[in-house]
């Protein structure tokens, strides 16, 4: 990124809201989990867009990683990643490690702040399910995005999530996930609901796609997805806010987590997450 850039992004207003909840929290659990996504099994289907030069936003870039492999993808073409968490945003800086042409700035999905037509490539990686505004965020990223230029969403689908064996634990926490994402606003759901929010933004040339990902005993992912959840679950950003909310008791939460740690050890385990993903032209 070129002097004129540096000072162009420290010129734009950070605008972070105050009173949103982020339903997973910072944890160790979650961002170990957010740090494995890759434009591999994250982006896939917008991996033929990446060209050198390219200018990206990635909006809810979390702990970066995907980040840094767009930056990779594109140089010397400039990256921007955005969250609205300054901690998050150090550990990406990290995993940046100096990366002249990535810069990362706090900022909301509804004020980003950035001038009209900025971007070639406008990313977003299970950002919308978490937003009270989803159709206001997407008018947002067609702002900053270029006439030309592409919008890639992917949200997943908790309604539309399976596994085997069906310990009904797992049916009380998906219920107890919901009914909590809900009560801070977003639509656990999106992965449905993502091609109705573009045409309400007015967002007309969209392609969908679908993809999943899948955790298993044969590979020992389900290991560690289930050991995951078990801490996400009782994690105080979940938990207290599922008990404050009056959704669940302490006890409810022990038992989710003993669900999934129960879950995590069968042999026959296996859980399927499925994505829509759009790419938008604006």
């Amino acid at each position: 990124m070129d002097e004129a850039s540096r000072h162009t992004l420290a010129a734009y207003p950070r605008r972070v809201s105050t009173h949103e909840h982020y339903t997973h929290g910072y944890s160790e659990a979650v961002l170990s989990s957010h740090a494995r996504r890759t434009v591999d099994n994250s982006f896939g289907y917008g991996r033929h867009l990446l060209q050198p030069g390219l200018r990206v936003l990635d909006l809810g870039c979390g702990p970066g990683t995907i980040t840094v492999e767009l930056a990779h993808a594109v140089a010397p073409g400039e990256v921007v990643g955005v969250d609205i968490d300054a901690t998050v945003l150090d550990r990406a800086r990290a995993n940046a490690d100096g990366l002249a042409h990535l810069t990362f700035v706090e900022a909301e999905a509804t004020g980003l702040g950035f001038a009209d037509d900025t971007f070639d490539l406008s990313h977003a990686h299970q950002v919308l399910q978490h937003l009270g505004e989803p159709v206001a965020a997407l008018r947002e990223l067609a702002r900053v995005t270029r006439v030309g230029g592409m919008i890639a969403v992917r949200d997943a689908d908790y309604g539309a999530f399976a596994w085997y064996p069906e310990v009904p634990g797992l049916d009380r926490w998906r219920d107890l996930y919901r009914s909590v994402a809900r009560a801070n606003g977003g639509e656990p759901d999106a992965g449905r609901h993502l091609l109705s929010w573009a045409l309400a933004a007015g967002l007309e040339r969209v392609e969908v796609h679908s993809s999943t990902w899948t955790y298993s005993a044969a590979d020992a992912t389900a290991a560690w997805w289930g050991r995951s959840w078990a801490q996400r679950v009782s994690d105080p950003a979940f938990a207290a806010r599922a008990v404050g909310l009056g959704l669940a008791s302490a006890a409810d939460i022990a038992d989710l987590r003993q669900a999934w740690l129960d879950w995590s050890e069968h042999p026959d385990a296996v859980f399927v997450v499925p994505h829509t993903e759009l790419l938008i032209t604006c």
